[in-house]
């Protein structure tokens, strides 16, 4: 390969950003261009005044907010005191993933390409918006963007006369090589990488803390559609620490009869112990995976089997295909007149990475194992707010976990991962420790003492809402405003008692909206339902004096799907009833308190 001549820079929240980022990286190999694929905040940013030309791939997490591997590139782009011309001798092009049902579509995107263009960048094409609600998802507006970004590089690099580009399908070489070891390695690669009580730092992804879990209950009631769990962990001696709005993220781990059949349908053997080698100098081998490991733990620890598969995975799998009607099918679903076809299959009905091995035996059967880290991604750490505060629970931590079970088309059900697999941990039957690290999340709480909050969590979402309550209740703080909403006050009242405690001890005003539970005003009409932004509407005056002339900071936490709209929409309308503001002076209104901190979101899809 020359020397690298292209960047590609990405800010992934879900895995989405990065995906497409390495798709970038095979093309430009297959055009014989140098190329370094990097999350931006691992790039030293610097440099950029250096780069002759990059593409920048970006989702858009929360509220519009960047993705928390670009965090730091983005505070420092947008500093004020860059001049101008720092990036004059930059081609860029900067291609964005968001979901257009989000009031800040595509937000860091098109914040991005304008700043470049302000510090005097280039752009080659117009800006990309990949759109989660298209029926074919991103790739649509994807895929045509990447022809004409191709045509623009050839023309700057084109491919020199005496090579020729390397067809689709073509396997390049993978990432790294496979050794495998004649004996197994004394020490057990299970145990590696874990941070003990004498670890320098607190916890991090590639040093977790083994947390014991100390209960694992059920909080929901037995004719309660959802199974909800309260996990409570031991953090004695592991060093962290943590306030209210923190999250923790958990590392999961694969089922053990998903890791038996993956190995059976690949032939693998779980207990065969490797090295891991990356083919080209410039590419570090994953920290995750400690030296040597043996099949067993690269599936059931690091290999996300169980995902749904990206259309870069048919792509790599057709190239590796043996089976003549196989590698047919795997290469229609990778092309771009298969992807209607493609998300039939795949991804309408969630199909797994392990069920489509299962579909396609011939090939899955004669995959290489050096491929195995090209073709599946890793498991992504899950992210959970804490639900508990250190003042109320010391060396404690518990969070609210809702497992995630829905029907598809497909015989089995689906089943998150993370909380599947923590729900079936049962400490009653012996000790369970569980991978996890705490980082700050996007909730932040006022210092001052007589600020009241209001919080508004429907559901889980509630859960960081909680551990606000206990700390600054045991702070000596009474302005503690909370709306809940769930369906039944008998199933789905998580802490019902330890709400009506805290009320009777005034520490705490608390608003319900049991949504099933509204007399129905007549045979002939529809129930109507009560959620939580008809007592925001009902309760104006009292929301406004709090936000209008106490100063009053509001948050809000849960499902992203149109809760958060209709809460905002709420809000508005007490500014116009209660405030006598007009609509857009309404807008305004709520603006100024999210730029001052005072309105804050935390969703989740």
């Amino acid at each position: 390969m020359p020397s690298p001549q292209l960047l590609v820079l990405f800010g992934s929240q879900t895995g989405t950003a990065q995906d497409v980022s390495e798709r970038l990286g095979r093309e430009a190999r297959r055009r014989r261009l140098g190329c370094r694929v990097q999350a931006l905040d691992s790039y030293p940013v610097v440099n950029l005044i250096n780069e002759p030309l990059v593409i920048f791939v970006c989702a858009t997490a929360g509220q519009g907010d960047p993705p928390d591997n670009m965090k730091n590139f983005w505070k420092f782009i947008f500093r004020k005191n860059l001049p101008s011309t720092s990036l004059c001798r930059m081609d860029f092009a900067v291609l964005g993933l968001g979901d257009s049902s989000y009031a800040k579509y595509n937000f860091v995107a098109k914040k991005l390409h304008r700043r470049l263009l302000q510090l005097g960048g280039s752009a080659l094409l117009p800006l990309c918006l990949g759109d989660d609600q298209h029926e074919l998802g991103p790739d649509a507006a994807v895929d045509p963007w990447l022809r004409d970004l191709w045509e623009k590089v050839l023309e700057l690099y084109p491919v020199p006369q005496d090579l020729s580009v390397i067809p689709p399908g073509v396997p390049l070489p993978s990432k790294f090589t496979l050794h495998f070891l004649q004996e197994a390695p004394t020490m057990c690669s299970e145990e590696q990488g874990a941070a003990s009580p004498d670890s320098q730092g607190p916890p991090s992804e590639l040093q977790p803390f083994l947390a014991p879990m100390v209960t694992n209950q059920r909080v929901t009631g037995p004719l309660h559609f959802q199974d909800v769990r309260l996990i409570e962990f031991d953090i004695t001696g592991s060093g962290i620490s943590f306030a209210a709005g923190d999250v923790v993220l958990i590392q999961p781990s694969n089922s053990a009869a998903h890791v038996q059949q993956f190995c059976q349908v690949l032939g693998l053997n779980p207990d065969q112990c490797f090295t891991l080698q990356p083919r080209e100098p410039d590419v570090p081998c994953p920290l995750r995976l400690p030296q040597p490991c043996s099949m067993q733990h690269l599936v059931s620890q690091y290999l996300d089997i169980t995902s749904v598969p990206r259309r870069s995975f048919f792509e790599l799998l057709a190239c590796l295909s043996v089976h003549e009607v196989e590698r047919e099918k795997l290469l229609e679903f990778s092309s771009a007149r298969g992807q209607e076809e493609l998300h039939e299959y795949c991804s309408r009905p969630r199909r797994t990475i392990l069920e489509v091995l299962c579909d396609f035996p011939h090939t899955a059967g004669a995959i290489p194992p050096d491929y195995l880290l090209d073709l599946i991604p890793p498991i992504r750490p899950r992210a959970f707010s804490i639900a508990s505060s250190l003042l109320a629970y010391p060396s404690r931590l518990q969070i609210l976990v809702a497992v995630v079970q829905y029907q598809t088309r497909l015989k089995e059900p689906r089943r998150g991962l993370c909380s599947s697999w923590l729900a079936s941990l049962d400490p009653g039957r012996g000790p369970v420790r569980v991978p996890l690290w705490v980082q700050p999340g996007g909730l932040a709480f006022p210092e001052t003492p007589d600020t009241p909050v209001i919080m508004v969590g429907p559901g889980t979402g509630v859960a960081p809402f909680r551990a606000a309550i206990q700390e600054r209740v045991a702070q000596g703080r009474t302005g503690n405003i909370l709306f809940f909403g769930c369906r039944w006050r008998d199933q789905d009242f998580y802490w019902e008692a330890e709400w009506q405690d805290l009320e009777r001890k005034g520490c705490l005003t608390l608003v319900t909206a049991f949504s099933r539970e509204q007399p129905c005003p007549s045979p002939t009409l529809q129930e109507r339902k009560v959620y939580v932004q008809h007592r925001l509407r009902e309760l104006g005056p009292l929301v406004w004096e709090l936000l209008d002339r106490q100063g009053a900071f509001f948050y809000l936490a849960g499902n992203a799907k149109s809760m958060p709209a209709d809460v905002s929409e709420a809000l508005t309308s007490v500014f116009q009833e209660e405030g006598g503001l007009s609509g857009p002076d309404a807008g305004a209104y709520l603006a100024r308190l999210q730029r001052m901190l005072r309105f804050q979101t935390e969703t989740w899809a």
